[in-house]
């Protein structure tokens, strides 16, 4: 699950189910899961799906002492030269628990995976999130940071420079940092539940080894406000999504940061659908 940004796009709610009988002094394991269709897959605001539909699903195996594990994957289009299937595959491990009345951390770290695609495009993201309440609202704040890596390097200052297929600064390492907060609300008397999202990344400016980033323009801020219903293990969802990146900050990266069709922004505001299944 790529932040919290992701679960406002899918709009889902999971389900604990309990797994298979155990013996009495066994594990408490419980496992969950989601689908979902969301009208465009925006990671931190920018669309990685060339502003396209796309599918996504993971499961999650929960234990009752606070570790779990799971996996998350989605199909891509458009963003760079991921190659293979075009596909998104990410592994988390984390350890959450409440450190106070109300108040729970969550620690832990996603690895990012391509499968079959370019070579050096994988990276790992450790994070930290604190979740509490403030009267009606469901409060979050997190930060995400991923160490030097060669899939976050600046490999190439433009996007015209990728197209060559000569980078300047072949190898080139680089660091990541995500900053963000979450706020959720019933909305008193509907099935209904307004969501909110701010998030600001820092970054490389320009592309890595596979013609992507996730801080393009080096930094950013990106938001969303959306609102979601329930029915039955069924999740409809509505969601504004946009960012502060400056057309003049991304034209240099193009046709790199644009869609595959006529180049425009895949970084601007959109309404972003979604409906998701939990089991």
């Amino acid at each position: 699950m790529r932040t919290s940004l992701k679960a406002l796009a899918a709009g889902l709610a999971f389900v604990s189910t309990a797994a298979s009988a155990q013996e009495a002094d066994a594990p408490d394991v419980t496992i969950t899961g989601t689908v979902a269709l969301v009208s465009d897959y925006r990671f931190r605001g920018v669309s990685q799906s060339d502003k396209d539909p796309a599918i996504q699903g993971g499961v999650t195996v929960n234990h009752s002492s606070g570790l779990y594990g799971g996996f998350w994957a989605s199909n891509l289009a458009g963003w760079g030269t991921f190659g293979g299937p075009n596909l998104e595959t990410d592994i988390i491990l984390g350890y959450k628990r409440e450190i106070a009345e109300g108040a729970t951390i969550d620690v832990g770290v996603t690895y990012y995976m391509y499968p079959g695609g370019a070579d050096t495009t994988d990276f790992f993201e450790p994070y930290v999130k604190l979740s509490g309440t403030a009267g009606p609202v469901a409060l979050t704040a997190g930060v995400a940071y991923a160490p030097k890596q060669e899939a976050l390097g600046r490999w190439y200052r433009t996007g015209a420079e990728f197209g060559t297929g000569v980078p300047s600064d072949p190898g080139d390492k680089e660091d990541n940092i995500y900053v963000f907060g979450d706020a959720a609300s019933a909305l008193p008397g509907t099935p209904f539940t307004l969501k909110a999202h701010i998030g600001y990344s820092d970054g490389n400016p320009g592309l890595g080894p596979n013609g992507t980033s996730i801080a393009p323009t080096g930094s950013y801020l990106d938001w969303a406000l959306g609102i979601d219903t329930t029915w039955k293990n069924l999740t409809f969802g509505v969601l504004y999504v946009d960012t502060d990146i400056k057309r003049a900050d991304r034209l240099p990266l193009l046709p790199n940061f644009g869609t595959v069709a006529t180049g425009a922004s895949i970084s601007d505001a959109a309404i972003v659908f979604s409906i998701g299944a939990a089991f």
